[in-house]
């Protein structure tokens, strides 16, 4: 069992997973190291690296912004999606899906999470012109802060968080239920029931800054076991109850 396990996971489908998940956090790494820095690395292209870089909205523009959502999405995500894709490589296995199949439901999960990177880069865009980010993308109204707080910590629990978590957690039941509609449309609707799941702690980029790594690494650790039964279950409305706290404190501070 176990050397069937690691075949799995140095198959070339498992190892382009990883990678994508490992490129999204060098990306992210290497779009806030300091100008100075990226100046030095003209061997790697540093315009690049610099465009990507300035991500205050006005300078930027939607592109880069987008890009960096996009590698946001993709590093936050990818991983609290593995528990279905390790249910679906299952499936593979047993013969009744495709190997390429694997590629197409990603695919189609991706997709809605690019289609939120979008989404959330003109919010900010807005944001900022509003005067309510500063340049690196963190709340500069006190106000501002506590109520994304507040939505994300009220948002822990509503029914439709529930109900999208239900769909994360199970991955064979979803599988069952939508296996007829094929992989691609199977992994957008599981990329909407992700969005639904997470959307709420994503928008709290905004209050510690959207190139805040040690804030994407701890959302991406809460936000993978809220998906798992065994720890998402008394996880999720303790950490709403955390957030609406943190809304309060924020505000008396």
């Amino acid at each position: 069992m176990l050397a069937v396990r690691i075949r799995r996971i140095t198959g070339a489908h498992w190892l382009g997973f990883y990678g994508l998940v490992a490129g999204s956090w060098a990306a992210l790494y290497a779009m806030r190291l300091p100008p100075e820095a990226l100046a030095a690395a003209e061997a790697y292209g540093a315009e690049f690296w610099l465009a990507l870089c300035a991500v205050e909205p006005g300078v930027a523009g939607v592109p880069a912004l987008t890009a960096m959502w996009a590698a946001m999405a993709a590093a936050m995500m990818a991983p609290t999606l593995l528990p279905a894709l390790a249910t679906f490589d299952d499936l593979v296995q047993g013969g009744a899906a495709r190997r390429q199949d694997f590629t197409v439901l990603l695919a189609g999960y991706l997709a809605v999470w690019l289609g939120f990177a979008v989404l959330a880069a003109a919010w900010q865009m807005a944001l900022a012109g509003a005067g309510l980010l500063t340049p690196l993308g963190a709340s500069a109204e006190r106000w501002f802060s506590a109520l994304l707080l507040a939505g994300a910590g009220a948002y822990q629990f509503t029914t439709l968080k529930d109900a999208c978590l239900s769909r994360c957690r199970r991955p064979l039941i979803f599988f069952m239920a939508y296996w007829a509609e094929g992989p691609a449309r199977m992994g957008f609707r599981l990329g909407l029931a992700c969005l639904g799941c997470c959307w709420a702690l994503m928008a709290l980029a905004f209050v510690g800054g959207t190139m805040n790594l040690a804030f994407m690494g701890l959302a991406m650790v809460l936000m993978t076991l809220e998906k798992l039964p065994r720890w998402g279950t008394p996880l999720t409305r303790p950490l709403g109850a955390v957030l609406l706290a943190a809304a309060v404190l924020t505000l008396m501070i």
